[in-house]
């Protein structure tokens, strides 16, 4: 006999009761997240911070943390990203009330963890493509690289001595990626 575990929604995610935990959502199915490691998060901190300084600076939108996006409904899709930028023109009243933001964010954050195997984060990166983001970053602590998507068919990869450009997704903002791993 197969039982079938029924599906969950992004509203059914979002109510559950908050007891300090992370959850995702992958085609309906919820998955618990372990903790960010401290090498983890002070890597997305890192990146987070440098981004929010230079997009506050210039009004250009809103960086946020871990925050939930529906990617995908029927079956519903919510992931979360190590930081997010959404553009100004997108944020709205609605970006500020509880609940996930429907769709991707402009740009989104992606710190791998010990635990991430490769294909993985490389379906991770489709699906922020897929609902709509513009780059996807990839820090790979591992190696020391990141990865800078655009597109699933355009894809970077930058060592220490490179720089990050946010090209048309945050225009004029550069960071060295020295500054992410130092």
């Amino acid at each position: 006999m197969i039982v079938q575990t029924p599906l969950m929604t992004a509203e059914e995610l979002a109510q559950l009761p908050d007891e300090g935990g992370r959850y995702e959502l992958v085609a309906g199915v919820m998955h618990k997240m372990a903790a960010a490691s401290y090498h983890h998060a002070k890597l997305a901190n890192r990146f987070a911070h440098k981004l929010t300084t230079y997009v506050e600076a210039h009004q250009l939108g809103e960086v946020s943390g871990e925050s939930g996006w529906v990617l995908a409904t029927n079956p519903d899709t919510v992931r979360i990203p190590d930081a997010a930028f959404l553009v100004q023109r997108r944020v709205t009243a609605e970006a500020e009330v509880a609940g996930f933001q429907r769709g991707a964010p402009d740009l989104v954050l992606e710190v791998i963890s010990p635990t991430d195997s490769y294909s993985e984060v490389a379906a991770k990166v489709d699906e922020w493509l897929a609902g709509g983001a513009r780059m996807v970053v990839i820090i790979d602590p591992r190696k020391h690289i990141i990865r800078v998507h655009r597109s699933k068919t355009e894809a970077v990869t930058l060592h220490a001595a490179d720089t990050l450009d946010g090209g048309d997704v945050v225009p004029g903002w550069r960071l060295p990626v020295h500054e992410i791993f130092a």
